[in-house]
């Protein structure tokens, strides 16, 4: 950005000012961290009220190895294309604990 001279017309023409330097915005979300405590308090959240029953079509469609179609419903449910991945990714380790829960079962 060029400096301005306090002249009228030109180039640099405008009233001279000292620039704000910007801050850096930190986000939780932009950075992807997850602090522990929130974990858990999602874990138990989780385990307290189970799935929604959007999320109980999604593991079954997953049952049923539709992938492509789960994460068409889940878009729909959701409204992006990575959310939807996203909750396909987290209903898949879902199910695959399910079913070690089910082996150390037996």
């Amino acid at each position: 950005m060029s400096s301005n001279s306090g002249i009228a017309v030109g180039l640099n023409k405008g009233h001279k000012i000292t620039s704000i330097k910007k801050r850096k915005s930190y986000k939780q979300t932009s950075r992807r961290i997850k602090h522990p405590r929130t974990a858990f308090a999602r874990e138990v959240i989780r385990e307290v009220s189970g799935f929604a029953p959007y999320e109980k079509r999604l593991l079954e469609l997953l049952r049923n190895n539709q992938d492509k179609k789960s994460v068409r419903f889940a878009k729909r449910r959701l409204g992006t294309q990575n959310r939807a991945i996203r909750k396909k990714d987290e209903m898949t380790r879902a199910l695959q604990q399910e079913r070690m829960a089910a082996k150390k079962k037996e």
